[in-house]
């Protein structure tokens, strides 16, 4: 799965600010562009992540329904 960040430079900090305008609050940080682009990776999947938990929250689960998980690339 993709997602288009914005990286911008942190002209106080000395460093980078990313964030992934598709998911609202995803934001990080980093001293180069290479940690903040890791770093948003990061922020990124712990999002998804925390979607998927909430939205799994609310199925009420039946007998003979299945719950699993899928890796997606």
């Amino acid at each position: 799965m993709k997602f288009s960040i914005v990286i911008e430079e942190d002209l106080e900090d000395c460093g980078y600010i990313v964030h992934c305008p598709a998911l609202k609050g995803c934001w990080s940080q980093g001293d180069t562009i290479d940690e903040a682009l890791q770093n948003i990776k990061e922020a990124i999947a712990g999002y998804l992540k925390t979607l998927n938990e909430r939205a799994m929250q609310n199925v009420k689960i039946q007998s003979k329904v299945q719950i699993r998980e899928v890796a997606v690339a």
